[in-house]
């Protein structure tokens, strides 16, 4: 692989994963509730489920599935339900007052928060849609392809882990500004809000003819 086709691919890596959707609602969230080093687990989590991504799109599984309004549909609607749960879960968190020390804070299993990050992702045909999109025009079919999509996957998962990582510890800071059940309340609410708004847009995707 030529490496200006790698920088033109790393560069638009940056663009897509820095734009907002419910991977970064998520992670922040997280980070808000379980500060960085716990609620990071959730980005991990996005990680693994666009690693499965890759490799069904590397499979050629990805156009199939794209394809078939069935899976498609299934998928979409799944994806609003969980978004949906997470956001109605989040609004009803009780608030705790929170201290800007590990001991005040909610301490998160790292595999329920794992599992979190998987399935916000893993249940979003959107993520196929834009990995089926965005991989294939890199890829020069003469080299060998194995190599080519681990390049690609690894550069897309190592930026998107950066962008992250950079949600989930910017949303971590505002734990120190919590100092009362009613502020975490409202952090609460405005996730939790967050998450449905996410499933709506989520609801509002259709498969492309």
């Amino acid at each position: 692989m030529a490496l200006s086709v790698w920088l033109t691919f790393f560069a638009a890596c940056w663009l897509l994963s820095l734009s907002p959707g419910a991977g970064a609602v998520a992670s922040m969230s997280s980070g808000v509730r379980y500060g960085f080093w716990r609620g990071y687990w959730t980005a991990i989590g996005l990680q693994v489920a666009m690693a499965l991504h890759v490799g069904i799109v590397a499979a050629g599984l990805g156009a199939l599935l794209v394809a078939s309004t069935l899976a498609f549909e299934l998928i979409k609607w799944l994806g609003v339900a969980y978004l949906v749960w997470l956001g109605i879960s989040q609004w009803r968190s009780p608030p705790a007052p929170l201290t800007s020390n590990e001991e005040g804070r909610p301490i998160g299993r790292p595999l329920s928060l794992l599992l979190r990050g998987f399935m916000v992702n893993a249940s979003n045909p959107k993520s196929i849609i834009f990995i089926l999109a965005v991989l294939p025009p890199f890829i020069d079919p003469t080299k060998p392809l194995l190599v080519q999509y681990l390049i690609l996957g690894g550069t897309i998962i190592a930026v998107d882990l950066i962008v992250m990582a950079g949600y989930t510890g910017l949303a971590a800071r505002v734990l120190s500004l919590l100092k009362s059940p009613a502020q975490q309340s409202l952090v609460n609410k405005v996730f939790g809000g967050c998450f449905v708004l996410a499933a709506g847009l989520l609801a509002t995707v259709q498969q492309k003819a």
